[in-house]
């Protein structure tokens, strides 16, 4: 059973009153199930078949204990969990803010975790739905998997990647996918109606391509990266990791630049950025800068900022003036101002040292961020912290679980 404490209204509490739904625990299938709109000619502006389209953003947290399998998704708006089908040895859980990608040795199951956001840019929708099983795509634990509201790319271990029709997938089907020759360094990525790829020509560094969905390359831009790791798509353009620094790629006028964004200096290799976390939508990210330190890259500046932290577990920031919020070895969350570095912040002890510590891969904390709040997980103490980050990291709400949720991402953004 789940239990709330420290209630304080993430919404106001009008719409939180419109958005609140009683579950129907018919398989997997949420209110959104029953409640499907009838098309008509005089459908509505943004309708979409089978779903609630609603005033709000409708988060929802996908949760995975690896060691049973058991699996929940957490409504951050109702405030309930819901037990959905168990996903033994997942490795690792990644989301492309609707669908939860569940990574084993065996595949990667896919679950819809039944919320969205739709952004026209001068307006967004924000829709909920039912929560289904969706398939399993092929691959190992070490596959990647990109999407756009058109396309899911699938890269797996070996740097073979498939195309996949997004609208199948919303129809819980994962269909018949497409194959992008080549064998692909990194991970490819969906943007602009294209793919872009670094591609493995047998040198020491990957050289950049595009691609059209159909899997004809397009463009071959004047751009290598070393070594390849972590990847984001932002506002200002597609972020990927090299050796020394990151490759920002952008599309302007149907033609595609790259530029790099060096460091500056000579970087260990334990000491780069390789996996980048940020609030969806925001143009700056975070990584780990070795142990003690965190990296922030600010895409629209193209700058890199070197926060000396202490013991980092994980971190995370919303970006335009809000804190880097760091998550220590002693279990507190620590608050830095991103331009000074200095520490502006910091709450007592949530998790134990132990909780704290985490496991190999994404198995532990990790801090989930969006427009308004910061989700903490604590796998030990089987409970999900809301944190207002414009609050002096002020813990907005508890929700204690019934499972160890060492995996978790957030969905609805």
């Amino acid at each position: 059973m789940l239990v709330r404490r420290n209630v304080i209204p993430w919404a106001p509490a009008a719409l939180v009153a419109v958005s609140l739904l009683t579950t129907s625990c018919a398989g997997q299938n949420d209110d959104a199930s029953t409640a499907k709109p009838t098309a008509s000619a005089s459908a509505p502006h943004g309708y979409v078949e089978g779903a609630q389209e609603k005033a709000e953003q409708q988060s929802r947290l996908l949760l995975n204990d690896p060691g049973t399998g058991d699996t929940r998704v957490l409504d951050l708006i109702t405030g309930k969990a819901q037990e959905v089908s168990r996903r033994a040895g997942t490795a690792e859980l990644t989301t492309d803010g609707r669908f939860g990608y569940f990574h084993t040795s065996g595949g990667t199951q896919v679950l819809d975790g039944g919320a969205w956001t739709v952004d026209h840019g001068d307006h967004v929708h924000y829709y909920r739905a039912a929560i289904r099983d969706v398939g399993r795509l092929p691959g190992g634990s070490g596959t990647r998997v990109r999407s756009d509201a058109a396309v899911t790319a699938v890269t797996d271990e070996d740097g073979r990647a498939r195309i996949y029709r997004r609208a199948e997938l919303e129809k819980a089907k994962v269909g018949s996918p497409r194959t992008l020759p080549g064998t692909h360094m990194g991970v490819v990525v969906p943007y602009e109606e294209h793919l872009l790829s670094l591609t493995d020509n047998g040198q020491d560094a990957a050289r950049l391509a595009v691609y059209d969905r159909e899997g004809k390359r397009v463009a071959s831009p004047d751009a290598a990266c070393e070594d390849p790791r972590g990847d984001a798509v932002t506002r200002r353009g597609v972020v990927l990791g090299c050796a020394d620094g990151a490759l920002l790629v952008r599309e302007s006028d149907g033609g595609f630049t790259a530029s790099k964004i060096p460091y500056g200096d000579d970087i260990p290799d334990k000491d780069r950025a390789t996996a980048f976390r940020y609030r969806p939508g925001s143009d700056t990210l975070t990584a780990p800068a070795g142990d003690r330190a965190v990296w922030i890259l600010d895409v629209t500046e193209r700058t890199w900022t070197r926060v000396r932290t202490g013991p980092v577990v994980s971190a995370n920031t919303a970006g335009e003036g809000s804190v880097l919020i760091v998550l220590q070895t002693d279990g507190s969350l620590h608050g830095y101002d991103i331009a000074t570095g200095k520490q502006v912040t910091r709450t007592n002890a949530l998790l134990t040292g132990a909780s704290a510590a985490g496991t190999d891969g994404n198995a532990g904390p990790v801090i989930e961020v969006d427009r308004s709040r910061a989700y903490l997980n604590d796998p030990r103490g089987r409970r999900v912290y809301e944190i207002d980050y414009n609050d002096n990291l002020r813990v907005a709400r508890t929700f204690d679980l019934d499972i160890e949720p060492a995996l978790m991402v957030e969905t609805g953004r």
